[in-house]
């Protein structure tokens, strides 16, 4: 009887792993798939990007690396 409980738990861990390889594949599928360079034309990635918002993220962006710059500059010291 003991045998037959550890067949059944050694049949269930090879199911499990079996059912996660299968997972891990199709992630990975799913990653390529994904990854693939796109192309878009200047006329779509107009329609998509808003660029007033885009300009106002970078300005903020380039504060916050002139400022970031100004800490390390005076941690030097």
């Amino acid at each position: 009887m003991k045998s037959d409980k550890k067949s059944i738990g050694a049949n269930s861990s090879a199911e499990h792993v079996e059912q996660h390889l299968h997972e891990l594949e199709k992630a990975d599928y799913e990653i390529l798939y994904y990854s693939q360079e796109q192309t878009f034309s200047a006329v779509e990635l107009a329609r998509v990007i808003n660029e007033s918002r885009l300009n106002e993220l970078l300005a903020q962006s380039d504060e916050f690396l002139d400022g970031l710059s100004g800490e390390i500059e005076d941690f030097d010291e």
